[in-house]
């Protein structure tokens, strides 16, 4: 039995689609990272109970920071960008968390930029509050060592390729360094948007969108970039792409960063020689999504005529969707 609804939602499930192929699916994957990370603050006595946390967030991770400051009597405020929707807002109205949002812009690096300064300003007023650093503190790595346990316990012995969203790193990193810990050959692929900066593709621009979550327009200080083996560029078109063709074949409803994420997992099962398991991450619901991109459903290209770009240098990074292993020639 469950002491508090985060501990049941954080939980993922991992489903077998086809013969070395399996989805591990979480109603919103960054419960784990926040849930972790604040209960690393109360043990190492760096917050108190009571205490605020405040941090920036698109989306998913200002649900979960409410919820693990409901788990463990804290105060949240989370500066957001206008991608939190009115059904989140109301959420953290009623957790006790408080919002407040940057000014509109279509520029990415604008709206991360006008957040992280946001948080700035309220540091330097509210001198007491801890400021959560999800996208530069390694402390969200933590969370995800249990998940790490599970999915070493549930999937086949043998080696296994990962397959999922970068963005702060905390995740896909994460989980492949807990793996990597305990024995397990792990060939780790992040899945990355055009534009982002991450892995050198801000030249690049998606003219649809970059895809919230995965990408970033900011350095982030905690990605490990030694820890990815190969990485998948992948434009909107080709996200929704999989996403429709997960939903299709399997009835899993899941964010676009899922959507990229299954169609590098399937081009990288099919180059596969050897008999690896390959496991991709649907980290979020598809209900955020519904009106940008699953609304839009017919537009889709069928999976089966999407192939990628082989790169080897950045300046051959090309939409729609472009690949290669990492570090490309000039990043070594």
């Amino acid at each position: 039995m469950h002491t508090h609804i985060a501990e049941a939602v954080k939980e993922p499930d991992l489903i077998s689609l086809e013969p070395g192929l399996l989805c591990l699916r979480f109603e919103s994957m960054k419960i784990y990272s926040a849930l972790g990370a604040v209960r690393h603050l109360l043990e190492t006595g760096a917050v108190r109970p009571g205490d605020t946390l405040v941090d920036s967030s698109s989306g998913i991770y200002a649900q979960a920071l409410a919820l693990a400051c409901h788990r463990y009597g804290m105060k949240c405020h989370i500066v957001g960008s206008t991608t939190v929707d009115r059904t989140l807002r109301i959420q953290l109205e009623i957790l006790g968390a408080t919002l407040e949002q940057v000014a509109p812009s279509t520029d990415l690096r604008l709206d991360q930029e006008a957040r992280v300064r946001r948080i700035g300003e309220i540091l330097r007023d509210n001198p007491s509050y801890h400021w959560m650093r999800q996208y530069h503190d390694d402390i969200h790595y933590y969370g995800y060592r249990e998940v790490a346990a599970a999915v070493g316990a549930d999937v086949p012995e043998g080696p296994l390729t990962l397959v999922g969203g970068v963005g702060s790193g905390a995740s896909t990193g994460a989980l492949a360094s807990w793996l990597r810990a305990a024995g397990r050959d792990v060939t780790l692929v992040g899945v990355q948007p055009f534009g982002s900066v991450t892995f050198g593709a801000e030249h690049v621009a998606d003219p649809d969108m970059i895809i919230a979550g995965i990408g970033s327009a900011i350095p982030f200080r905690n990605v490990r970039h030694e820890l990815y083996d190969r990485v998948h560029w992948v434009n909107f078109d080709c996200a929704l792409s999989g996403a429709v063709a997960l939903l299709r074949t399997s009835g899993i409803f899941a964010g676009l960063s899922a959507g990229a994420a299954h169609l590098g997992a399937l081009w990288e099962r099919a180059r596969d020689t050897g008999d690896r398991t390959h496991v991709f991450i649907a980290a979020d619901t598809g209900h955020r999504y519904v009106e940008s991109a699953y609304a839009r459903h017919a537009e889709a290209p069928d999976i089966d005529t999407l192939k990628p770009y082989e790169i080897t240098s950045p300046d051959e990074l090309r939409l729609p969707w472009s690949t290669g292993a990492w570090p490309l020639d000039n990043n070594s």
